[in-house]
Formats: C-alpha cells, sequence, structure tokens
C-alpha cells in the first residue's frame, strides 16, 4: 500500500493576492483560515474553496525544472509533504492534526497571479489539464479546526 500519511509542511495566509506567507498556524473555519483574504473572490474562497492545498515534492520538482517556486507562492494555504499527490483527488478526505478535516472539493485552476513562480511564466504548468496530478487543490472543511506545521496529514479510506 502506498503512503497515505505525510505532514503539514507550511501554513500560509494573505491578506489578498500571492505570495502567502507563513504563519505557526491558524484556525480554520468554513470560509478557510483566519486572516486569509482574497483579491478575487469570484474565483477564491468560500465554501467550496475554503483552503488551497499543494505539495513540496511537486514544488521541489518545479524548482528541479529550473522554476523560482516556494511554500506558499502559488497561493496555497498548506504546503503538504509525504503523500503522493496523485492520490488525492476531488472527493478524498483528508485528516490535519486532531480536529482539522478537508474534503477535496476541486483542483484549482491556474491563473497569470502565480506567472511569478514559474521561469517561464506558463502558469499552465500546475494545470490538471495539462499536467495530471500536479495541480493545486481547494478544500472545504467539513470539521474545523486548528492546523500548524508538523502537523500529521492523514489520507482516509473512501467512505
Amino acid at each position: 500500500m502506498e503512503q497515505r500519511v505525510g505532514t503539514v509542511h507550511q501554513v500560509s495566509i494573505s491578506r489578498g493576492g500571492v505570495p502567502k506567507l507563513p504563519v505557526d498556524r491558524a484556525r480554520v473555519h468554513e470560509l478557510g483560515l483566519d486572516g486569509d483574504l482574497h483579491n478575487d473572490t469570484n474565483h477564491h474562497g468560500g465554501p467550496e474553496r475554503a483552503v488551497c492545498l499543494y505539495s513540496l515534492e511537486l514544488l521541489e520538482k518545479l524548482n528541479a525544472e529550473g522554476h523560482p517556486a516556494y511554500p506558499g507562492s502559488m497561493g496555497e494555504n498548506l504546503t503538504v509533504s509525504g503523500i503522493p499527490w496523485e492520490q488525492i483527488t476531488p472527493g478524498s478526505r483528508l485528516q490535519v492534526g486532531a480536529a482539522l478535516l478537508l474534503q477535496i472539493s476541486e483542483y484549482t485552476t491556474p491563473c497569470r497571479t502565480i506567472g511569478g513562480s514559474f521561469s517561464d511564466g506558463r502558469f499552465v504548468r500546475i494545470s490538471q489539464k495539462v499536467y495530471p496530478g500536479e495541480s493545486r487543490l481547494y478544500a472545504r472543511v467539513v470539521e474545523a479546526g486548528e492546523v500548524r506545521p508538523g502537523d500529521t496529514v492523514r489520507l482516509l479510506p473512501d467512505a
């Protein structure tokens, strides 16, 4: 069986836009992380897009390709390590720390605001349609809780 347990590498928020900056902890509720704001509420935020997640291993892969991406630069709230990213798909549930329960709602659609994370500006490098299994993910909050770097992330079995 493949690895189904990982770790929160970084928790990130911003007052709007990117990059999102690291914090020691954040309370997460149905509309997202306390202190995290969005410049474009038509495409970001809300109950179905409360939390944005991305993989540390995929960031490292992008760095190896020459892209200057780093945790938070893609607008993700949680940078996660240790779980093969392609295993996490819409409908997947993640137990984060002791209380927080997330359910993946959709793959994110990359946009020009994260273009600075790519040496050539081609943000489609993390499009699910172009590079399946390498997209950021949006999640809804099933159970509110606090998150901090180092928290365990468990990919729960399908219900």
